[in-house]
C-alpha cells in the first residue's frame, strides 16, 4: 500500500518553492485564513493541487498571523469550533469554484498539539468539522487520544506521522522552542518516514512546508516510502 505523504501548504508568499513541494506529496493541508493564507494563496495553491492530481485538505488553526498560529490561544470551545467551521467554508468555496473537493482536514500547530491531550478542544475542532461536513477524514497524531475522540464521534480518521520532527518518550511531538525539535537532513527524515510506515504507526506521513530544506526532505521521502 503506498504511503500517504502531505504537507502543510498555502501558508509561504513564495510560490516557486510551494511549486516544488507539490511534486512529491499526494495530500495538501491547505491554511485557510486563521494562522496563514487568503484567498489568493487558496486559490493557487489549490490550483497546484488539482493540476497534479493531489488530495485537498483544509488546514484550520487558531486565528493568530501575528504567531503563526503556533501557541495556544484563550478560546471557549464553541469560539474554537465557529472558526474551525469558518475556516474550513472558506476554502471549501474556492476549491468548489475551481471543480474540486476537500477530503480532509488537519488542525495546524498549536490547535493540533492542545488537542493531542485536550478532550474538550479536540471535540471542539470535531464540532466544527462536524457542522461542516461529518463524513470527512481527519488526520491526527498517531497513537494520541485524539484520533480516539474523533473516531467516537464518528469521524474516520488518518493516523498522522511527523518525518521532519523528532518525538518526545511519550509519542507527542517535541516543542519547537528546541533547537533539535526539526529534522532538516534529508535521509534522516525519509528514514523516520520509512520506520513509522513499516511500524503500521502511520497512515499518513507529513513535511512541513517551511522546514529548512523541504523540498529535498520530501523527494528522499517519496523515494525511500512504498
Amino acid at each position: 500500500m503506498k504511503i500517504d505523504l502531505n504537507c502543510d501548504m498555502g501558508e509561504l508568499e513564495d510560490a516557486q518553492h510551494e511549486a516544488a513541494l507539490m511534486e512529491s506529496i499526494t495530500s495538501a493541508n491547505i491554511a485557510c485564513g486563521g494562522h496563514a493564507g487568503d484567498e489568493a494563496t487558496m486559490e493557487r495553491t489549490a490550483r497546484l493541487a488539482l493540476e497534479r492530481g493531489v488530495r485537498i485538505g483544509a488546514h484550520p488553526g487558531y486565528p493568530d498571523r501575528a504567531n503563526f498560529g503556533r501557541i495556544e490561544m484563550p478560546m471557549s470551545d464553541a469560539e474554537i469550533a465557529a472558526t474551525v467551521r469558518e475556516q474550513i467554508e472558506r476554502l471549501d468555496a474556492v476549491v468548489r469554484r475551481l471543480g474540486g473537493e476537500i477530503v480532509h482536514v488537519k488542525a495546524h500547530g498549536a490547535l493540533y498539539n492542545v488537542a493531542v491531550r485536550n478532550e474538550a478542544v479536540a471535540r471542539a475542532i470535531g464540532a466544527g468539522i462536524a457542522q461542516w461536513n461529518p463524513k470527512t477524514t481527519v488526520f491526527g497524531l498517531a497513537g494520541s487520544p485524539m484520533l480516539d475522540w474523533w473516531r467516537q464521534m464518528g469521524f474516520t480518521v488518518a493516523a498522522e506521522g511527523f518525518a521532519d520532527r523528532r518525538y518526545e518518550p511519550d509519542g507527542t511531538l517535541r516543542s519547537r522552542k528546541f533547537p533539535d525539535a526539526l529534522i532538516t537532513d534529508p535521509q534522516a527524515a525519509a528514514a523516520q518516514a520509512v520506520r513509522l510506515a513499516r511500524e503500521g504507526v502511520a497512515q499518513t506521513i507529513c513535511v512541513h512546508g517551511d522546514t529548512p530544506g523541504a523540498v529535498e526532505i520530501l523527494k528522499a521521502c517519496r523515494k525511500a516510502l512504498p
